[in-house]
């Protein structure tokens, strides 16, 4: 049975994975805090600006990957409406170029605390957005799809998001970048595995068609540690206490990871969406920790 119009297009948008784009974000709301420069406004921009790019994204990815024909029917991670013919390649097509159109718009706003450079910056998104699953050499497809996610979904949204509220970069931005940047990753990866005989049939050279599936499951553990000692700085900056908060992090990471090893096929969907909440819930902790201690 056909899901709903409704349905079909939130499935599209693949809400399980937007926690990486909030959390981004959230990240760099956090270090701004630490820093005492604190703007709701250019950072709730960021915030949208950073969830609408990602489903546009999403819809370039299912885009692409159908014309491509490197998506079949029956696969084994989430529904995709176009190949499964709930959508039409051209109401797909549409709804990418009017949600890239909405997010350039509301990056254009954010001249006003950045300034003309960020025309570049924007351009240089949407470019990368693209080249995610399109043009001559589409990074999900060469084994570059964990590194972008990395760029694009870690180090841009916490850096950005920070740079909009202090008018400068640091070390720390960048530290909090590059970890949420791994644990975005590890999204990709938990797909990547579970994708991978799909990907294989097709050619379609994921990390984990390319590497195998060993080498990419101990990845998304390191990623996870990794994460971790990167941002021990701003838990400790803090207080100690607040090493618990990411204690709990890696608790559910490990047994995550553990799940990943002992399961395969659509089984494996939960771990994606799980791998994306905790995320969202070291974003969220890191901030709450941010705000108790400036206010």
């Amino acid at each position: 049975m056909r899901p709903g119009r409704v349905a079909v297009w939130l499935e599209a948008m693949r809400l399980r994975t937007l926690p990486a784009s909030v959390s981004g974000v959230l990240a760099g709301v956090a270090v701004a805090l630490q820093r005492s420069h604190f703007d709701w406004l250019p950072a709730l921009l960021c915030l949208l600006f950073a969830v609408i790019a990602q489903v546009g994204s999403n819809f370039a990815n299912e885009y692409y990957d159908y014309r491509s024909g490197i998506d079949k029917p029956g696969r084994q991670g989430f529904r995709r409406g176009v190949t499964e013919g709930d959508i039409t390649p051209r109401a797909m097509q549409r709804a990418m170029v009017i949600t890239f159109g909405i997010a350039a718009l509301i990056g254009c706003s954010l001249i006003y605390w950045g300034g003309w450079w960020l025309i570049l910056a924007g351009i240089f998104i949407m470019v990368g957005a693209l080249s995610y699953s399109a043009g001559p050499f589409p990074l999900s497809r060469n084994a570059m799809g964990e590194l972008a996610v990395v760029v694009f979904y870690g180090l841009i949204p916490v850096c950005f998001t920070f740079y909009l509220q202090t008018g400068y970069f640091s070390y720390d931005d960048f530290a909090a970048g590059l970890a949420f940047g791994l644990m975005s990753a590890n999204i990709l990866i938990v797909n990547n595995y579970r994708d991978h005989d799909d990907d294989a049939s097709v050619n379609k050279l994921t990390t984990a068609v390319v590497f195998g599936r060993d080498t990419v499951a101990w990845a998304y553990l390191v990623n996870g540690f990794l994460a971790v000692g990167l941002t021990l700085g701003l838990w400790m900056a803090e207080s100690r206490v607040a090493l618990i908060l990411p204690g709990i992090y890696l608790i559910g990471h490990f047994m995550l990871w553990h799940y990943l090893r002992h399961h395969s096929g659509r089984a494996l969907n939960r771990v994606l969406g799980l791998t994306a909440m905790l995320m969202l819930y070291l974003a969220v902790a890191l901030v709450v920790v941010s705000a108790l201690y400036q206010y």
